[in-house]
């Protein structure tokens, strides 16, 4: 790092780019308007920080996330006023229930006209107090480096998490010095990394004696960056796994202690072992109403260790009888020596007769799917073919709805940090900018966007984005034609009554006149072209291969590819909204059976 002039004379946009260059801000993703527009001047002559000009700035705040979650480093985003400002509400509520560290500066009208309802004002820090882990205002040009820096050490220590810095355009153009580095003032923010040592122990005899144990991880694991010590402790214990959403990756899908994806619409293996468990391990994961089904129902024999860096989220949906507040990484490192210890004093249950349980349910009921009876395009044939043509070292990007079910159960994850999509907010339009954020921040990685017809038409406009600043991403839109899962709840409990969810991208003839057929609305492969992009069409599963192999083959440009598959295929298994996951459906109107002993 380059020494840094103190007490240098500079105006405040000057210090805020100053200070974006030494926190380590590589790239910045937004668009200029008036109230920022005084920051973008200085930011003109900057060599360290690049600006990726989007073309919405819901784009800046996925792509944002993307590069936050491919790299492990603060993504940043910026917007001015009103307007600009209101548009990154979507990301950071997303970044929020996701915990992706992000920065998003917005400007605002100039200080004394805060509350006037002045031209584009917005109260952005208002609008984002529930929906940030912190957020300023700054009021003076001389705290803007200390702000920055405050603001990048909370987004992404802790629980990571958006953080918002709002300055007025006064503040951006009033004189100023520079000082670095400058003292962080964060009175009670000590996020707790080490655990409970009584904890600890308690914990591990739990672990010890437990006859039908699962150890059910979340996200944590991969924020904290403890997928090394995740695998130690398995593979010490010998436990079932499970991988939530936002965990997929952490532990590898070919390990044979994965029991797969639990959820609404997890594997018949990983929802039924966690509710048969006698104990939970809880790593890096919150309970989520998507795991848990009917909450009073779930995991009705199951004590529960839960380890979380949030204090909060401990207790908040299922009382833990053993509470850990901890790093996961620093929780699981310090689990390994207390079960070795519990083990060496010859306390060990034997799991043979939980394991013959849990093969049992994995070998009876495996994740599939049928071939279309009208011989249209399997979705599920066509993300499995991606998933093994791309490779395991690939980031796929998802946007939200059945694709993005079946991209989480029908790609094999390997390798920690290549599955990213939004979980919490589950936001339609996450994966296009998502992966334009992920490929900036990891150039040399292959990056698919897995979308939906739906999705894709909600952020399609950043491939202009990546088209001009030379990013070529490859887009997979599963094409059936509708919202998918919207129609999925339409056929299986509103009497197959499809209200408004037909999207027209697939041609059909014209009812009305049975003459001619009603065009592609939009033709995906044309909007391709306009957007600078290759456009490329598969419809027959023969095709699909040598199609993904084509789009494989470019890498000088973003390529999309419209999958045109059949409109009623559904996601299975699936524990429908409000129901206990005991009732979960293999497939349609298939219930498993189990024994009736736990």
């Amino acid at each position: 790092m380059t020494a840094t002039p103190t007490g240098e004379q500079v105006s405040g946009a000057q210090s805020l780019v100053r200070s974006l260059e030494e926190v380590g801000a590589e790239v910045v993703f937004g668009i200029p308007g008036g109230a920022i527009l005084p920051a973008y001047d200085p930011l003109y002559d900057s060599t360290r920080v690049r600006h990726i000009l989007v073309r919405h700035e819901q784009g800046a705040g996925h792509a944002a996330e993307g590069y936050a979650q491919a790299t492990g480093r603060v993504g940043v985003c910026m917007a001015t006023s009103g307007p600009g400002a209101t548009n990154l509400v979507t990301p950071i509520a997303d970044a929020f229930l996701d915990s992706v560290p992000i920065v998003a500066i917005t400007g605002q009208v100039p200080y004394p006209a805060i509350g006037t309802d002045a031209f584009q004002e917005a109260d952005i820090s208002g609008i984002t107090l529930p929906i940030t882990k912190h957020n300023f205002l700054v009021q003076h040009p001389e705290q803007i480096p200390q702000t920055i820096a405050e603001a990048f050490h909370l987004a992404l220590t802790g629980r990571p998490g958006p953080v918002l810095v709002d300055i007025p355009k006064d503040v951006l153009q009033a004189a100023t010095s520079f000082d670095w580095p400058p003292t962080l003032d964060l009175p009670g923010y000590r996020p707790v990394l080490k655990p409970h040592g009584k904890q600890i122990r308690e914990a591990a005899r739990l672990i010890a004696g437990a006859q039908r144990p699962v150890l059910y991880v979340g996200g944590g694991v991969l924020k904290a960056h403890a997928t090394a010590e995740l695998k130690r402790l398995a593979e010490l214990t010998g436990i079932p796994l499970v991988t939530t959403l936002m965990a997929r990756g952490a532990f590898p899908d070919s390990h044979r202690q994965h029991l797969g994806m639990p959820g609404m619409h997890g594997s018949v293996a990983a929802v039924t072992a966690l509710q048969k468990a006698d104990l939970l391990i809880a790593l890096g994961t919150r309970f989520d109403d998507r795991v848990t089904g009917r909450l009073e129902s779930f995991a009705p024999h199951a004590m529960i260790i839960h380890a979380d860096i949030d204090p909060a989220e401990i207790g908040k949906n299922r009382i833990a009888d053993v509470p850990i507040v901890g790093d996961a990484r620093e929780v699981i490192s310090e689990l390994i020596p207390a079960i070795q210890a519990e083990y060496a004093a010859g306390h060990r249950a034997d799991l043979t007769g939980w394991w013959r349980q849990a093969d049992g349910w994995r070998e009876t009921y495996p994740l599939g799917y049928d071939e279309p009876a009208d011989g249209s395009l399997a979705p599920q044939y066509v993300i499995e073919r991606l998933g093994k043509i791309a490779g395991p070292e690939t980031i796929f990007t998802s946007g939200v709805g059945q694709h993005q079910m079946w991209a989480a159960q029908f790609i094999s994850y390997e390798n920690p940090y290549t599955w990213l999509n939004s979980g919490g907010a589950g936001t339609m339009g996450y994966s296009v900018p998502a992966a334009m954020g992920a490929k900036v921040g990891a150039p040399d990685k292959l990056v698919w966007a897995i979308d939906g017809d739906g999705c894709f038409q909600m952020t399609n406009q950043e491939l202009a984005t990546c088209a001009i600043e030379g990013i070529p991403i490859k887009v997979a839109v599963i094409n059936n034609g509708n919202l998918g899962m919207v129609r999925q709840w339409q056929t299986l409990f509103y009497e197959e009554r499809y209200s408004n969810t037909d999207l027209g991208t697939h041609a059909s003839v014209d009812q009305a006149s049975l003459t001619g057929s009603r065009p592609r609305i939009p033709d995906f492969v044309k909007l391709a072209d306009a957007l600078g992009c290759i456009g490329l069409r598969c419809e027959n599963k023969s095709d699909v291969d040598a199609t993904i192999e084509k789009a494989m083959s470019i890498n000088d440009q973003p390529v999309v590819v419209d999958f045109t598959v059949g409109k009623d295929a559904m996601v299975w298994p699936m524990v429908a909204a409000g129901t206990s996951n005991d009732e979960i459906l293999a497939a349609r109107g298939i219930r498993p059976a189990f024994d009736s002993g736990v």
